[in-house]
């Protein structure tokens, strides 16, 4: 059986699943290949099912903060079974609603192995184990990506896991080394110190969080201490050892960390394998998809999301899926020029980063200046008992060009700082822009209106 298509998407994560929404609004014929669950790693085994068990238990930092003050006293306990149930049940209704979604928009969506078997045409043994051959005019590849590791610390899901096993464990360890403090160390460490596991992060880079603003990953680690994280940053794993308790984890030549179980959080790569890709592109590289200016690997085919190391993150993915089909479409010309993208540490406390830091300014010869504003003097912050953090503003002459915070509920501003970035704003600007009282924005403004250093 053979089906012709003006655009075939293979993938149906956050790149792929936007990509052929986006083709099939164009009124573009659009199918879409997944061999696997819709929604891709963002939906299944990352952001989602995270913020699901971040959310759930976020009243238990909440309440400890009021404790503190004397202002009551109470208790509220997570029960992990509950969780992992309705982990699969929202997971599930979301990809039943996403199926829906595209049948009303018209896409052929078809489960099964692809592989590429001419310039223009794709092969697909779906899950019947039937084959079908689909020709298309233009073809986009959202393969995603995978948790990255060295040997020494391969999972074997059991006492040594992988992000993805321990969003699926039954019972919460009695005690946990979380292996690489990037947002998945970081935001697991938070749920699983919530939960009742003792917890230890360790990173090898000389502090938490080590891509973002050295101030915040200072106050985030302070933050982390104060919950009750052990935090570990500049320490090299060097072994890992089974015990009969669970594992022993030596750092350097003379330090050990026991715990129950560790998990192993230190990257991502880039999905890259697509058979027959090779007969189209044989000198490829094989860390990612090397992309052109119009994230295109060649005249017909488009890489986009994960799989082509731009930018790991599902809202990048997206956007490059939209553009890639709008592209394709002939409705838009490049070069793909995204704009400022936010990166975001999700839990209590959060963090976020759009633009440049002060260090990478620095790098680049580029002279700049900071401005910021404490939490402390936000009624919000204050009203939520957690008066911890900051919020700072980078700037190149009298222009915003980056904004960092961490604290309490700062995700609410990253849209806002987003758009100051993305416009490239002035302090006149900022003064001219009225800030509802009281709230967290206020912490942004008072940031952007003090004299920069």
């Amino acid at each position: 059986m053979t089906e012709t298509y003006d655009i075939l998407v293979i993938g149906a994560g956050p790149a792929g699943y936007a990509a052929a929404l986006e083709a099939a609004a164009l009124g573009r014929s659009t199918a879409l290949v997944e061999r696997n669950l819709l929604g891709g790693t963002c939906l299944n085994r990352g952001c989602i099912p995270t913020k699901l068990f971040l959310g759930a238990t976020a009243p238990i930092p909440a309440i400890a903060a009021q404790s503190r003050l004397r202002l009551g006293q109470g208790s509220f306990t997570a029960d992990m079974a509950a969780l992992q149930k309705r982990k699969t049940s929202l997971l599930a209704a979301t990809r039943q609603a996403m199926t829906k979604t595209l049948e009303t928009a018209g896409i052929r969506l078809i489960s099964g192995e692809a592989e590429l078997s001419g310039p223009t045409q794709v092969l697909v043994r779906t899950t019947d184990d039937t084959q079908t051959r689909v020709d298309f005019h233009r073809l986009i590849l959202a393969l995603g990506s995978a948790p990255s590791w060295p040997e020494l610390l391969t999972p074997d899901g059991e006492a040594v896991l992988s992000s993805d096993h321990a969003l699926d464990l039954s019972t919460v360890p009695v005690s946990l080394i979380v292996i690489g403090a990037g947002a998945i160390g970081l935001e697991m460490a938070q749920f699983f110190q919530r939960m009742g596991s003792s917890v230890t992060l360790i990173e090898a880079a000389e502090r938490i969080a080590p891509t973002e603003d050295p101030e915040i990953c200072a106050q985030l680690a302070s933050m982390l201490k104060r919950q009750g994280v052990t935090v570990r940053a500049n320490a090299t794993v060097c072994a890992l050892e089974r015990t009969a308790e669970g594992i022993r984890v030596r750092l350097g030549a003379e330090e050990e960390v026991t715990a129950s179980k560790v998990l192993v959080a230190v990257g991502r790569k880039p999905n890259t394998h697509f058979p027959g890709l090779e007969t189209i592109l044989p000198a490829r590289k094989k860390n990612a998809l090397e992309v052109d200016e119009n994230l295109m690997l060649s005249e017909h085919i488009f890489a986009v999301g994960d799989c082509n190391g731009m930018t790991l993150l599902a809202h990048a993915a997206e956007d490059q899926g939209r553009f890639a089909a709008r592209y394709a479409a002939g409705k838009i010309s490049g070069p793909y020029a995204p704009g400022p993208i936010p990166f975001c540490i999700y839990g209590d406390p959060e963090a976020f980063r759009v633009g440049p830091t002060l260090e990478e300014t620095r790098a680049n010869g580029l002279s700049c200046t900071e401005s910021k504003a404490q939490l402390a003097a936000n009624p919000v912050a204050q009203a939520a008992a957690a008066p911890h953090g900051l919020v700072k503003v980078l700037w190149h002459d009298d222009t915003v060009i980056g904004v960092s915070a961490v604290g309490h509920g700062v995700l609410h501003l990253v849209t806002t700082a987003t758009i100051m970035v993305a416009q490239g704003w002035s302090r006149s600007q900022a003064e001219n822009l009225i800030f509802a009282h009281p709230t967290l924005d206020e912490t942004l403004r008072h940031a952007l209106l003090t004299t920069p250093q």
